[in-house]
């Protein structure tokens, strides 16, 4: 076996084999409800937060929201999902989106040196002769090479535009080489915040107004804070010495870019479902603001690969994510919970957290209104319960026609002990892999131990080119993996049979 095709076998069988398949959720979402509460509160309380206002968003719509303790501790109105909470940055998933709407309408490109948009960027100094100068697309990954500016950046939010001019005119210290490694950086999501403005000629928040937030229908979002509605205005606090005291509210500046948006759970629901809805791709018409395929871009990680524990208190147990950074949002792939997209807002006030599973179309989201009370344990931890609940169902993969041909192919091919029932649909490898004589003795040899297998599991595809399967035989079980070659028609270019140890699921 291939060590390639060997690890994707195995790796396959794991992921996609159909007796892995998701059963009927063995509760709902509103008897879990208790439980996710109770992590929520006990966040709240733990965390010595005024309110916390949390949401999960399933099949295209708000399934659950609740807000819990006061806006404001004055006059302590009760959270709610119509309460005003300024997300830090989770604003960077709007100003990544953003910058990719300005690409697909051609007035930028990802390889755009940032300096043909931002022209006072022309005269920085990088750190060696041989640096690459700064892309857009850099700054989208935070690969720029500019140093991590947490918690700098949040106290810059209310820079005015002309001295945030004259602060990248003045050039800036590097913190490494651009291009090199993952550095996350508040500064240059403000510079992509320029950028927008200057590519679109607008102003960058009405840009994303015009753009994002008024097709979605989030009419109560927005960036001049604290001019929003008192009624509903969630007051930022931090906690110090055993008690609260108000941050001071923070005007809309030339940083808005990195952290600046205010929305309500009702609001941040239609984002959150916006964007799940761009999973699977499809023919249907492309209907929204920003098309499916650029939201999915956004889930692109940037190379700087790390093994990273699950957030939250199945994290120790949990397997090792593998995770980077996209566009506006960390990206991981997690055993149990698939494709995920994360961010945390971190800021004077505010603390908040949002996780998608595209492969689920499922998004959990939290607001709190402590500076840097960031709800992502309780956020991944409600979906954990989820997962284990049942609730998260998987999408199935559609079976091309092109496979179901050839799997229907490959069982003939056991029954008859032979190749014969592949006769010209074999990849020009294929017998060069293995020879016809070869895979008689291995076909007798199987059917020797686990007998004739007159019946099977549901094919499960890993794409329209390969797929996993199961016969179910007479002494015992098989398990197989197709796999088609990129040829037209499509051939088969490989085939792999073993026989399901007794004990296997």
């Amino acid at each position: 076996m291939h060590t390639r095709f060997g690890l994707l076998f195995a790796t396959a069988l794991t992921v996609a084999s159909p007796v892995n398949a998701q059963e009927t959720p063995s509760q709902t979402l509103d008897q879990l409800a208790p439980e996710i509460d109770a992590l929520f509160a006990r966040f709240q309380a733990d965390q010595h937060v005024p309110g916390v206002v949390y949401g999960v968003v399933k099949d295209g719509k708000l399934a659950y929201v609740k807000g819990v303790g006061v806006q404001n501790i004055a006059d302590k109105r009760a959270v709610t999902a119509d309460s005003l909470f300024r997300i830090a940055s989770m604003t960077k998933a709007f100003t990544a989106l953003a910058i990719l709407k300005l690409r697909d309408d051609g007035k930028l490109r990802l390889d755009d040196l940032a300096e043909q948009h931002v022209p006072e960027m022309k005269g920085w100094t990088y750190p060696t002769k041989d640096s690459p100068r700064i892309r857009v697309r850099d700054l989208l990954h935070h690969v720029g090479g500019l140093v991590t500016d947490d918690p700098w950046g949040d106290r810059q939010q209310v820079l005015p535009q002309d001295a945030f001019t004259n602060m990248i005119a003045a050039g800036v210290p590097f913190s490494r080489v651009p291009q090199s490694a993952h550095e996350y950086s508040n500064f240059g999501y403000a510079l992509l915040g320029r950028i927008v403005a200057n590519a679109s000629g607008m102003k960058y928040t009405d840009y994303v107004q015009k753009t994002i937030l008024t097709p979605l229908g989030m009419d109560s979002s927005g960036f001049d804070a604290p001019n929003a509605p008192q009624a509903r205005y969630a007051l930022g606090y931090r906690w110090e010495n055993g008690r609260w005291s108000p941050e001071p509210e923070m005007v809309d500046g030339a940083f808005n870019a990195m952290g600046g948006l205010q929305v309500s759970a009702n609001d941040y629901a239609k984002w959150v479902a916006f964007l799940l809805s761009a999973w699977p791709a499809r023919d249907d018409a492309d209907s929204g603001p920003v098309k499916r395929a650029t939201v999915r871009e956004m889930a692109q990680g940037l190379n700087f690969v790390a093994a990273t524990n699950r957030i939250g208190a199945s994290g120790a147990t949990a397997c090792k994510q593998a995770a980077a950074y996209g566009m506006g949002w960390r990206v991981a792939q997690d055993c149990d919970l698939g494709l995920t997209l994360a961010h945390g807002g971190g800021y004077p006030g505010y603390g908040s957290h949002v996780m998608l599973m595209p492969d689920h179309g499922v998004g959990v989201f939290a607001l709190s209104n402590r500076t840097y009370a960031g709800p992502a344990a309780p956020a991944w931890d409600a979906a954990a319960l989820m997962e284990r609940a049942g609730l998260l169902e998987t999408r199935a993969v559609p079976v091309s026609a092109a496979l179901a041909d050839a799997y229907a192919a490959a069982k003939s091919t056991y029954a008859a002990g032979n190749l014969g029932p592949l006769e010209g649909r074999l990849a020009m490898n294929f017998l060069m892999d293995r020879s016809a004589e070869n895979w008689a003795a291995e076909l007798a040899r199987l059917k020797d131990e686990v007998g004739a297998c007159p019946t099977d599991e549901p094919l499960a595809p890993i794409g329209a080119m390969s797929a996993t399967f199961r016969l179910n035989c007479e002494k015992g079980k098989l398990d197989g993996m197709l796999l088609l070659a990129p040829t037209s028609p499509a051939t088969i270019q490989a085939l792999r049979l073993r026989v399901v140890p007794a004990d296997a699921p």
